[in-house]
């Protein structure tokens, strides 16, 4: 077997190959994807695997480029005074994530909404906060909560509501195998928690219901 320090030499030839220009900005990782497939009983050096560790390793920074974001560089001020007092609401978010139990991808659609206190922030802001959390190793529950808080800490509105109904491939592809399942999760703060007549206008809005098809 070869060690990460003999897989050196492999992976400098790749991140030098004129198709591979934008190298990793972690260079460990590339060398421990190399040993990975040799522990796994591949050769890493033909054709079809010989580029395939700074592939992941770039792959993986974009999976969770999250954690170099925080909810400054997100919203930029996007953050703006109206008298708006309804639901301000963004439904069918798609999203990506990474299950930190198994590393395998969960991946679903997000509805987030808020009643207004004075502030309003800009629509394209909400996918990107979702955006920011989800690309971490995360667990569905936590993303969800995490959004909610952002919103709120952020608007400090009279509440937020978020729902999230994602596939898990660690459910799918392994374990108990049940390619039909859905995680379905919600987060409910200040009058969305507080209000079932608001509550259900948001749900109501969303079209959400865990028992649709």
């Amino acid at each position: 077997m070869k060690s990460i320090s003999g897989a050196g030499a492999a992976i400098t030839a790749i991140e030098s190959d004129g198709n591979n220009t934008k190298t990793p900005r972690n260079s460990n990782i590339a060398p421990l994807i190399y040993n990975l497939l040799t522990e796994l009983g591949e050769d890493p050096e033909r054709q079809g695997l010989e580029r395939t560790p700074v592939r992941v390793a770039r792959a993986w920074e974009d999976l969770t480029a999250g954690y170099h974001l925080d909810i400054n560089d997100v919203v930029n001020d996007a953050i703006f005074e109206d008298d708006c007092g309804e639901i301000v609401a963004v439904k069918k978010i798609h999203f990506f994530s990474v299950c930190e139990h198994h590393l395998l991808p969960f991946f679903g659609v997000c509805s987030v909404a808020y009643v207004p206190d004075g502030r309003i922030i800009g629509l394209s802001k909400i996918p990107r906060i979702v955006d920011m959390f989800a690309r971490r190793l995360q667990v569905q529950e936590r993303l969800t909560s995490q959004v909610a808080q952002a919103v709120n800490e952020v608007l400090q509105p009279a509440g937020v509501a978020v729902t999230m109904e994602a596939h898990h491939l660690c459910m799918m592809m392994r374990g108990v195998e049940k390619q039909d399942s859905r995680t379905v999760t919600s987060e409910m703060l200040g009058v969305f928690k507080t209000n079932p007549q608001t509550r259900q206008e948001f749900l109501t809005l969303m079209g959400w219901s865990p028992l649709a098809g």
